[in-house]
C-alpha cells in the first residue's frame, strides 16, 4: 500500500521520507514545465502528497516553485525551492504525466518507478517531426487568416510568412542568443518580408497577414490563463503571467513596426489592398484547419488529436449560437463554457487532463488578435475607427474566464489537471 496506517506513519524512515519528496518535487517541476497553471498545479502536489502519507504546502509561480514537506509526524521535514523558466505548453508529456499519477494511484508503479518514468517522459523528444511541425505552423497562420476573412491570396502568404516563423524558431532552439529575441525578430521579419511582397504585388494586406503569420506567438491564451489564476486567488502567479504576456504584445507589436518601417525604407509605403468577398465556409475551415495544427503545435497526443479538434469546433459552434441568442457579449461566455463542460467531461470518462482539450478551444475564442489590433489603435492614433475594442476585449476575456468557472460549477472536475 501507498500510504500506511497511522503507526506506520509516524515511523516513516528518512530513506522512505527521502523517496517521497524526491518524486513531488520532480513531478511539480514536470508539470510546471509542461506548461500546467499554478492551481492546477499545487492542486495535483497537495493530492498526491497526501496518497504517499506526507503533508506539504506549495508555491508555484511562473519562474520559481517551492515546495515544503513534512511527515505527519514532524520528524522529517524538507524544504526545496527552485528557480525555473516559464513552462511551455506539452500537452501529450503532460497527459503522459498524468497516466503516471493514476498509476501510482492504482499501485501498479512504485515511488521509485514512477520517478524514473518521469525522467523518461521529460528526456523523450516530441511526438511530430520537425517537417509535420513546419507544416503545423503555416496551416495555422493559413486557418486564422481564413476565420479573419482574408482571400485566398493573402491567405497563401500568410501561410508562408508562417513558415518563416517555424525557421526562427527552429534555429532559436540552437543559438540562446537568438531566442531571447525571437517573438520581436520574427515580427521584424515578417514585416520585412510583407513589405516587399506587396510591393512586387499590391493585393496584400500587409497587417493582417503579419498578424496571422505571427498569431502562435500572439499572448491571448496567456492572458486567459492568467486572468483564470487571479480568479482562483493565485496572486502572484497569475499578475505575473499576465505581465509577461502584456510584454510579449508589446514585443511583438514594435517588431511588426519596425519591420514596416525598415520595409518602407526598402520598397516604399504600401498600397491599400481591395477586399474581397469570402464564402462563408472559408470561416468553418479556418475553424478546423487552426484547431487540427494546434494539436501539433500542443503535442497532442495522435490518439486525443480527435478530442481536441472536436474541442475547437465546439467553441466555435458554441460562441456563434450564444452570440445569435444573447447577442455577442454573451457569445464567448457561453463557448468557453460548452468547452469547459466538455473538458471536465472528457477527463471524468477518459481519465486524462481536462487540460489536452480544454486549451485549443480557449485558443479559438481568445481575442488575442484584438488585443493586438487595439494596441495598433492606440498607437497609430486611430482609436476612432474602432472607439470600443478596448473594452470589447477586456469583456471577451472576462467572459472567457467566467464560463471556465460556471463550467466547474455544473460538471466538477474530478481530478486536478
Amino acid at each position: 500500500m501507498i500510504m500506511s496506517n497511522d503507526t506506520e506513519i509516524s515511523s516513516m524512515s528518512p530513506a522512505s521520507f527521502k523517496a517521497k519528496y524526491t518524486f513531488v518535487i520532480k513531478l511539480g517541476m514536470a508539470l510546471h514545465k509542461f506548461g500546467i497553471q499554478a492551481f492546477r498545479l499545487e492542486a495535483e502536489l497537495t493530492g498526491i502528497s497526501e496518497l504517499l502519507g506526507l503533508e506539504g504546502s506549495f508555491l508555484a509561480t511562473p519562474t520559481s516553485l517551492t515546495f515544503v514537506l513534512w511527515s505527519p509526524d514532524k520528524e522529517n521535514e524538507h524544504t526545496h525551492v527552485v528557480r525555473v523558466q516559464p513552462g511551455n505548453i506539452d500537452l501529450g508529456k503532460l497527459a503522459d504525466v498524468n497516466q503516471v499519477v493514476q498509476d501510482l494511484k492504482n499501485e501498479t508503479l512504485t515511488v521509485v518507478q514512477a520517478y524514473i518514468r518521469l525522467n523518461e517522459i521529460e528526456n523523450c523528444s516530441g511526438l511530430y517531426s520537425n517537417s509535420i511541425t513546419l507544416i503545423a505552423f503555416g496551416a495555422s497562420s493559413a486557418g486564422f487568416a481564413m476565420m479573419i476573412g482574408l482571400d485566398w491570396f493573402n491567405i497563401a502568404w500568410a501561410s508562408a510568412l508562417g513558415v518563416v516563423c517555424y525557421l526562427l524558431v527552429f534555429f532559436a532552439g540552437y543559438s540562446q542568443r537568438l531566442s531571447t529575441v525571437l517573438e520581436p525578430l520574427t515580427s521584424v521579419v515578417n514585416g520585412i518580408l510583407a513589405m516587399g511582397i506587396n510591393h512586387l504585388d499590391p493585393g496584400l494586406n500587409v497587417p493582417l497577414v503579419i498578424l496571422s503569420s505571427i498569431i502562435i506567438f500572439i499572448p491571448g491564451l496567456s492572458i486567459t490563463l492568467g486572468l483564470s489564476e487571479l480568479a482562483a486567488r493565485e496572486l502572484m502567479s497569475g499578475t505575473a503571467r499576465v505581465m509577461d504576456a502584456v510584454m510579449l504584445l508589446f514585443k511583438l507589436y514594435f517588431g511588426a513596426v519596425l519591420g514596416l518601417a525598415i520595409g518602407s525604407l526598402i520598397w516604399g509605403k504600401t498600397f491599400v489592398p481591395v477586399v474581397t468577398a469570402m464564402p462563408f465556409w472559408s470561416k468553418w475551415l479556418g475553424v478546423l484547419l487552426l484547431s487540427s495544427t494546434l494539436g501539433v503545435v500542443f503535442n497532442v497526443r495522435t490518439k486525443d488529436i480527435g478530442w481536441a479538434i472536436f474541442s475547437g469546433l465546439l467553441a466555435y459552434v458554441a460562441t456563434l449560437m450564444g452570440s445569435f441568442v444573447l447577442g455577442s457579449a454573451m457569445g464567448n461566455f457561453i463557448g468557453a463554457f460548452a468547452v469547459g463542460v466538455y473538458g471536465n467531461l472528457y477527463a471524468l470518462f477518459l481519465k486524462s487532463p481536462a487540460s489536452v482539450v480544454l486549451l485549443t478551444g480557449i485558443v479559438v475564442l481568445v481575442p488575442g488578435s484584438k488585443t493586438y489590433m487595439g494596441l495598433d489603435n492606440v498607437i497609430a492614433d486611430s482609436i476612432a475607427t474602432q472607439p470600443n475594442i478596448g473594452s470589447e476585449t477586456f469583456l471577451i476575456f472576462m467572459s472567457l474566464v467566467a464560463g471556465l468557472i460556471f463550467a466547474n460549477i455544473v460538471i466538477s472536475p474530478r481530478q486536478s489537471l
